[in-house]
């Protein structure tokens, strides 16, 4: 799979909690968003805190509440789990039938069977299975 480094730019009063934003190169999940107000010599600022998606490393942002921020483009994919390993699990995509492999996430570790449907966020030539949404 080539890298995708696809995104949008959005300006940071634009996103919320739940959206992704792009964090040193890394694609996020907004967990949290403190805005202070303007003071006498600049404009208001946002932090932003966010989860990698794929490594769930904790990360922050600070930027102008005018400047703007990288948001990745994200596909949401419903995949088959073929079969599983302690820590990896190949996946068969619903749409096109591709089988790829991806690291089973520490919370479903022992509980992801073959044959489960999961939901899968696929970014920046990554793929990271974030839930199951039934079977198995």
């Amino acid at each position: 799979m080539a890298e995708d480094v696809s995104y949008n730019l959005k300006s940071a009063k634009e996103i919320g909690k739940g959206s992704f934003v792009i964090i040193d190169g890394i694609p996020c999940k907004i967990v949290d968003i403190e805005t202070s107000a303007p003071g006498k010599h600049g404009a208001a600022k946002s932090r932003i805190t966010a989860i990698g998606i794929f490594d769930g490393s904790k990360k922050t942002l600070l930027v102008s509440g005018h400047g703007e921020v990288q948001v990745p483009e994200i596909l949401k994919k419903r995949a088959q789990v073929v079969s599983v390993t302690e820590n990896m699990a190949q996946l068969m995509d619903l749409e096109n039938y591709d089988i790829f492999e991806s690291v089973v996430p520490e919370e479903m570790k022992g509980s992801l069977k073959s044959g489960a449907e999961v939901e899968v966020l696929e970014t920046m030539g990554k793929r990271a299975i974030t839930r199951v949404v039934g079977g198995g």
